[in-house]
């Protein structure tokens, strides 16, 4: 009886024992024909016993290359792609760059920032206005979720003022009046009401209505 202790160690385990042995009898065959035959069924069994390859890209050069591995970079075949180098083995992979975003506000977020450097670009003034209202009204409400703080109105301004370079304004006390950046408030002007003495004109009709039946 044969135990895996008394085995040769497996390169790749993905692919079995089997295939092991497989491309071991392969490097025996003298003839290259059958070598590079032999090999390229070997290759098909591989695809089939494990097909989670097949999710990779290029996974024809992957089974080809797992093939050279296994014999140990050691096998004179016919091959679609060029063998590889024994030294990928050793190789670390390459490191991830990221992006280096300095986050002045964490509690902001970066999309509000992106938003910031969109509002700057715009050359409408009342659409760059609506456009800083609705960042102070989204500040308002990030720092009152994740901080719990009610900022102040100027502080909220200021802010957007860091944000911006100092190129995205709003008048304070405008903002302070109408209540801009509270957003469960309506932002509506007081309507003007007619000053002259009577009121309005309904109120002077029903005067005049109550008038005339005191004079029948």
């Amino acid at each position: 009886m044969e135990y895996n202790t008394d085995r040769e160690g497996v390169t790749l385990m993905e692919y079995g024992r089997n295939i092991h042995k497989l491309v071991a009898h392969i490097k025996t065959v003298e003839d290259r024909e059958k070598r590079s035959s032999y090999a390229e069924t070997v290759v098909q069994l591989m695809k089939q016993i494990n097909p989670n390859v097949k999710d990779s890209t290029d996974y024809n050069q992957k089974v080809w290359d797992d093939l050279f591995i296994i014999s140990d970079f050691d096998l004179d075949v016919d091959s679609p792609f060029p063998i590889p180098n024994a030294e990928i083995l050793d190789r670390k992979p390459d490191r991830v760059l990221y992006k280096s975003n300095e986050i002045r506000y964490k509690h902001y977020g970066r999309n509000l920032e992106i938003m910031i450097s969109q509002a700057i670009e715009m050359e409408d003034p009342e659409t760059r206005e609506g456009a800083v209202i609705s960042i102070g009204r989204l500040m308002k409400s990030f720092a009152q979720t994740w901080n719990g703080d009610n900022l102040e109105d100027k502080i909220v301004l200021d802010h957007i003022k860091r944000l911006s370079g100092g190129k995205l304004d709003i008048d304070l006390e405008k903002v302070m009046e109408y209540k801009l950046f509270d957003s469960k408030v309506k932002n509506e002007r007081p309507q003007k009401h007619d000053s002259g003495g009577g009121g309005s004109n309904n109120q002077r009709r029903k005067k005049g209505g109550r008038n005339k039946k005191r004079r029948n």
